[in-house]
């Protein structure tokens, strides 16, 4: 298990993934797992990712650090379909607010109510949330949340431009490879295990807690079947939001659990429009950055 290592963000795949012999390329958008066998959605036991080494990534204009764990290849189900995934490197925890922070200082903050159509290589930044985004929970060293996919995408656009390397948001089939861990057979937790390694239902106390306090699983990850969602992309390149939630009781802490967006998501945010940034009940809305080797 990879233990010390810090950089968040670096896509490792110039094709993110393959279907059965066709090349897919998703968008640039942005505890423990068990040794118990898990859901059978991975078909095959993933293979070494070879010369790949953990790294450390300072983020641009700022002394945050975050660490990158290379993640080896495998092919698994998603849904009906079977994808085959190249190694790459996920960042080792879900996104503290500090390293969010560095993006937000990087430049102007969008206008509140600005919905512009952005061009493919455009890099904005969110506007000025008119609540406190980490809610008083905790920020540095607590997970972001309440975050659009919107405003995601845009953190790793900012990413792979100011460190010239290719980090992006995973894909669903890379988030999913990396929480199993290895695990390819029927997904079972027990009581014991996800008190060791999840913030969930009987756990969280209905909040977000601070990264990496909690077991991680077999590939050195820390809260992959709770504390927050993290952001993805599907199969058709969509924003899903991918793992089980502090909210989630101990039946549906699976790697296969998505999430879609939802009005409810943003019910409380009195803005028209709404804002396209912040999600105002999106508490369990978070994420972590992939790079391509």
């Amino acid at each position: 298990m990879i233990t010390a290592l810090n950089a968040f963000l670096r896509p490792i795949l110039s094709a993110p993934f393959v279907r059965l012999g066709t090349i897919a390329v998703a968008t640039s958008v942005v505890g423990n797992l068990i040794s118990e066998p898990m859901v059978a959605s991975v078909s095959q036991a993933a293979t070494p990712a070879k010369g790949l080494e953990p790294f450390i990534e300072t983020l641009p204009g700022s002394v945050v650090k975050v660490q990158m764990i290379p993640i080896p290849g495998g092919t698994i189900k998603i849904g009906n379909e079977m994808v085959t995934v190249k190694p790459f490197y996920i960042a080792k925890t879900e996104t503290p607010w500090e390293a969010f922070d560095a993006f937000i200082a990087s430049g102007p903050a969008s206008k509140a109510y600005d919905q512009s159509a952005f061009a493919p290589d455009a890099i904005a930044r969110p506007s000025k949330s008119y609540i406190l985004p980490d809610l008083g929970i905790g920020h540095n060293g607590f997970p972001v949340i309440n975050v659009s996919f919107t405003s995601v995408e845009m953190y790793g656009r900012w990413m792979a431009s100011a460190t010239k390397k290719k980090y992006r948001l995973p894909t669903e089939a890379e988030w999913e490879l990396a929480c199993r861990a290895g695990n390819n057979g029927p997904w079972k937790i027990d009581q014991a295990t996800a008190e060791k390694s999840a913030w969930f239902y009987d756990t969280a106390e209905d909040e977000t807690h601070a990264i990496a306090k909690k077991a991680p699983n077999k590939f050195g990850l820390y809260d992959m079947l709770g504390n927050v969602g993290e952001w993805a992309t599907d199969l058709e390149g969509k924003p899903v939001l991918c793992g089980p939630t502090f909210n989630d009781k101990l039946e549906t802490l699976n790697p296969s659990v998505r999430q879609r967006w939802k009005p409810s998501w943003q019910t409380s945010d009195p803005q028209i429009p709404k804002s396209r940034w912040w999600l105002a009940d999106g508490a369990f809305c978070g994420f972590r950055l992939v790079c391509e080797p």
